[in-house]
């Protein structure tokens, strides 16, 4: 699953400029799900593609606020297989919590290698990381690497595949690329430049077909392995183009491509006719390319499903693939389509989906959604579409239709109704626990309004004077040590503070800065629990408050706490 490539950034799918021909070959021999959809951010849809469940039921709707983070009760197709006897891995993107109990290693990942956070540079990443010769997170502990990411993610994917001890395996490969910085090694870049792609367009399609080089290695070393027709090899992306297109006119409701200016040239990129692109309620935002490539497991390749499909039908289609015993503890969203995929004459039931994008502590009802039934959708609760007639979403019929639209509209109200149990419920980061301690958090998941939360390296450079809260669950009762930092402790960069301070709930600790600390510690005892934690560093010369970015916490001295 590639992160930001969109279902025009193609070759197979109409893009005349870009070079996929791995991509495309797999195309060839896949069976293709054409009207499938995943949300139209990167955390919500990876949420929902591992629990066969909508993200805002796992406690997933946003990419940072501490809403990206995958409740722990929630069962992941790692846990699935890895009860199977499968080995397990993940190799690339996680961003679904990057602190106990949410890590992949917690969550039925056996061989894991990731960066942080939600892209290579963003908060919770290796400081410093680049794309080139970075350090990548490998289960217990950040290692160094030689290369470019993509290379580095694809040899640990080769690796993977030749240490099977011949165990079957779940193999999660989510390289980071083509995400924002559009970096990729120069020879990529200029080779579009010569074709006339402008921008970072240029080098977001050279990440892209790098991608795809190495994609054909990989394919080629399952070949060698004699492993091709016994794997299932399933390719998505997870939501709509970042930078493979130049919107029109965008429109007030729809997302702004980065990058977007093509005024240096004629190419403005390749959307298949759609509009929107990533984080749009609108089909280019959520509609993106599956393949499903199985030879001994007698999927008819070279043919399309067209039936509507969504991330959530992955999980309760491999189940029924792999033959596993499977009850969930959590209601399924999503079906199997395993009796579509072996057989051309099956036709799935008609059904309605939803995706919606929602970037706030609370989801308000009806902002950014799309509802979609067969050909029709409903976007933003009052908007009305007719696909077979109008691809490209631009003629609202909702006067023509009064029926069709107050039915989705129903559908739309019965499914929020069902989500809202959610809005209120936190996922808890767990402090003091055996399995992690110490415990680092840090500010890509606090509570606050967006404005509020440096979520990427550069960002916090400028030493922003923002705070936010991390909800917590106290796992054992005594006494605990805060470290607060600005940078990670690689970094050792001296506070700006004089003081610092830790609240949890209504208890409060505070302790001096010594002038030139990089980091400064307050201890406070604690009950077990829930808790709401936040911290504060004190300029008194400056006068500026900001909250620490970073924070470890460790429990020092397990024990009663005093009566109160």
């Amino acid at each position: 699953m590639t992160d930001d490539q969109g279902y025009g950034d193609l070759h197979c799918h109409g893009n005349a400029m870009i070079r996929t021909p791995a991509l495309d070959q797999l195309h060839r021999e896949s069976v293709r799900l054409t009207n499938f959809h995943v949300d139209p951010t990167c955390s919500p849809t990876r949420a929902a593609l591992l629990t066969g469940r909508y993200s805002t039921r796992t406690g997933v709707w946003h990419t940072v606020m501490g809403r990206s983070l995958l409740h722990r009760d929630e069962t992941t197709l790692a846990d699935i297989f890895q009860q199977n006897g499968y080995r397990t891995g993940i190799i690339g993107k996680w961003h679904l919590g990057d602190s106990f109990p949410l890590r992949p290693q917690d969550r039925g990942f056996e061989r894991v290698l990731i960066h942080g956070g939600g892209g290579i540079g963003q908060t919770p990443d290796y400081w410093g990381n680049d794309y080139f010769d970075d350090h990548y997170w490998q289960r217990d502990e950040w290692r160094p690497y030689s290369g470019y990411c993509t290379d580095v993610f694809f040899d640990a994917a080769e690796a993977f595949l030749r240490d099977t001890t011949q165990r079957p395996f779940f193999l999660y490969l989510a390289p980071n690329v083509p995400h924002s910085p559009y970096r990729v090694p120069e020879r990529y870049r200029e080779a579009n430049v010569r074709e006339g792609v402008p921008g970072p367009m240029a080098s977001f399609y050279g990440m892209i077909t790098h991608f795809d080089e190495r994609l054909g290695r990989f394919l080629d070393e399952l070949k060698q392995q004699q492993l091709a027709d016994d794997t299932l090899v399933i390719f998505l992306t997870d939501n709509g183009t970042a930078a493979g297109a130049v919107l029109p006119k965008r429109r007030p409701t729809e997302s702004p491509v980065p990058g977007g200016n093509a005024a240096s040239s004629n190419w403005t990129g390749f959307n298949a006719g759609m509009r929107g692109a990533k984080g749009s309620e609108y089909e280019g935002g959520h509609r993106v390319p599956c393949f499903w490539r199985w030879p001994n497991g007698k999927l008819a390749h070279g043919r399309d499903v067209t039936s509507l499909t969504a991330h959530l039908d992955i999980l309760p289609t491999l189940v029924e693939l792999c033959g596993f015993q499977h009850e969930s503890r959590l209601p399924l969203d999503g079906q199997s389509l395993a009796s579509a995929l072996r057989d051309p004459e099956v036709e799935l039931p008609d059904r309605v989906l939803f995706v919606h994008t929602q970037r706030e502590e609370i989801p308000p009802k009806g902002k950014h959604t799309a509802v979609m039934q067969g050909d029709w959708r409903l976007v933003n609760e009052r908007e009305l579409y007719q696909l077979d007639q109008d691809p490209g979403q631009q003629h609202d019929v909702a006067a023509q239709h009064p029926e069709r639209l107050a039915q989705l509209q129903s559908a739309y109200d019965a499914w929020w109704a069902s989500l809202k149990p959610a809005f209120e419920r936190f996922t808890l980061l767990v402090i003091g626990d055996e399995a992690e301690n110490p415990t680092s958090l840090n500010c890509m998941d606090w509570h606050a309004p967006l404005p509020q939360i440096p979520w990427d390296q550069p960002q916090l450079k400028g030493l922003p004077e923002s705070n936010g809260w991390w909800m917590v669950e106290v796992a054992r009762e005594g006494t605990y040590a805060f470290t607060l930092r600005h940078f990670p402790e690689a970094a050792a960069v001296p506070l700006q503070a004089t003081a610092a301070k830790v609240m949890v709930n209504e208890l409060r600790a505070e302790a001096a800065v010594p002038a030139g600390a990089t980091a400064a510690t307050v201890t406070l005892t604690l009950p077990r629990g829930p808790a709401r934690l936040q911290t504060e560093l004190l300029d008194g010369q400056r006068g500026q408050s900001r909250g620490a970015f970073f924070v470890e916490i460790k429990l020092l001295a397990p024990g009663r706490t005093p009566e109160r």
